[in-house]
């Protein structure tokens, strides 16, 4: 989860990142964070956000990552509704079933079907990844951006903050974690946060360093703004961009992360279908024939979910630098 953003190099010692990539409709004028000739007249930049989603459409596998991410969603949302079988529902006489017209996906060890079991784990994975990249944004930003507008004292307290919870390693501090709070998914989302924010804080930081200075913050200082307005009005609009497009990106990352620790044992009670629980319960099994099925569903689940939310993350990217706005 403190993977530097895809395309860049570190968050903070990229930094023309923090020039290339803005939100339109910010407050930034043709200054500083501003590509040269891109006077923005009322806070709307040339094309809005009408030129974004342009862009956007012109990256096919973004739109391909935003179609699996909508039916994810959906997927989610309607689990209780579309599922076929319940998923805690056992089958002591149809245990380890291949793929058939009663249970396309077959059935695991217990009897349960697993097509019912991976859509259940649609909705675990897709609530879990969430709360933790929302609660992580929350986090790292408003330290980052405390950090960067601040410096001094601030900034070094905050840095070396930063340092001691990126010692963690993600996976052990998270069982220590989780094993401490006596497990629950509300005590994976904690766990994912507490060592997930720090990236993100690093990104926030490097950009608003890089804007703090800009000639359009200059002159709402010069009219008396605070140094609040000037961060959520002024400057976070501008620096806000490359941190979503890192968010979408670690939310293919939290999958993953819940996964291993489901996949151990950790976290997520017993009888919640987690894609780790049912690879872990499948791992007897593989190499035996005809059993494939048992761990390649929940595996292509897992896949396909991060692919999904990497592409849609590269496609925000290309969308909202501003060097291809010409296109």
């Amino acid at each position: 989860m403190s993977a530097p953003l895809p395309g860049t190099g570190s968050p903070i010692e990229d930094a023309d990142t923090a020039s290339a990539l803005l939100l339109p409709g910010s407050d930034a004028s043709a200054s500083g964070a501003v590509p040269a000739g891109r006077h923005w007249a009322g806070g709307v930049a040339p094309g809005g956000f009408r030129g974004v989603a342009r862009r956007y459409r012109r990256n096919r596998l973004a739109m391909l990552g935003l179609v699996v991410v909508a039916a994810l969603a959906v997927v989610a949302a309607l689990a209780p509704w579309i599922t076929p079988y319940d998923p805690a529902e056992q089958n002591l006489r149809n245990t380890l079933a291949p793929p058939s017209a009663e249970h396309w996906f077959g059935t695991d060890v217990l009897g349960r079907d697993l097509y019912s079991e991976i859509l259940h784990g649609t909705r675990l994975a897709m609530a879990v990844s969430l709360a933790t990249v929302f609660l992580s944004l929350l986090i790292g930003v408003a330290l980052g951006a405390l950090a960067g507008f601040k410096g001094g004292r601030w900034d070094a307290v905050i840095g070396r903050t930063i340092d001691v919870f990126l010692a963690f390693p993600l996976l052990v501090g998270a069982i220590l974690v989780v094993r401490a709070a006596g497990g629950g998914l509300v005590a994976v989302v904690a766990a994912l946060v507490a060592l997930g924010w720090m990236t993100t804080a690093r990104l926030a930081r490097g950009q608003v360093l890089a804007l703090r200075e800009a000639e359009y913050v200059e002159a709402a200082r010069s009219i008396g703004a605070g140094s609040g307005r000037i961060v959520l009005r002024h400057i976070l609009p501008n620096a806000v961009a490359p941190v979503l497009v890192y968010a979408f990106t670690n939310i293919g990352v939290v999958v993953v992360a819940l996964a291993s620790l489901s996949y151990l044992g950790v976290g997520a009670e017993a009888e919640v279908p987690g894609w780790g629980r049912l690879i872990s319960q499948a791992t007897p099994f593989l190499r035996v024939p005809g059993k494939e099925h048992l761990w390649l569903a929940p595996s292509l689940a897992i896949v396909v979910t991060t692919l999904a939310f990497a592409f849609v993350a590269d496609g925000l990217r290309d969308a909202l630098d501003p060097r291809l706005r010409g296109g």
